[in-house]
């Protein structure tokens, strides 16, 4: 169940960061309110996570599925650059957390 909270954490990441950068471009109030929320509900689930998991796993599989998937959400919502070499190295970050969780 702790690995569960970690990727739900990390999809929570994504959201908040989403968020995070619809409240720069359009300075309203529900995204910051949604900002607030995910980025909360993340850090919780992150809590629970790290009663039976390492903390330093934890934290780079977290890191690394918010850092994955703000890039994509970068490249593929907001027209962010797609260059090869970009892909290549989000998608190491990707191949780094998978390893991570097979030798935890």
């Amino acid at each position: 169940m702790a690995w569960v909270y970690v990727i739900v954490a990390g999809l929570l990441e994504m959201f908040g960061l989403a968020m995070m950068n619809r409240f720069k471009l359009e300075k309203k109030l529900l995204p910051l309110v949604l900002l607030v929320i995910g980025f909360s509900a993340s850090f919780f689930l992150l809590s629970l996570a790290m009663e039976t998991l390492p903390m330093g796993t934890v934290y780079a599989v977290w890191t690394g599925i918010g850092a994955f998937g703000g890039a994509a959400i970068g490249m593929f919502v907001y027209g962010e650059p797609k260059t090869a070499s970009r892909i290549f190295f989000i998608f190491l970050i990707l191949g780094s957390v998978i390893a991570l969780k097979a030798v935890s």
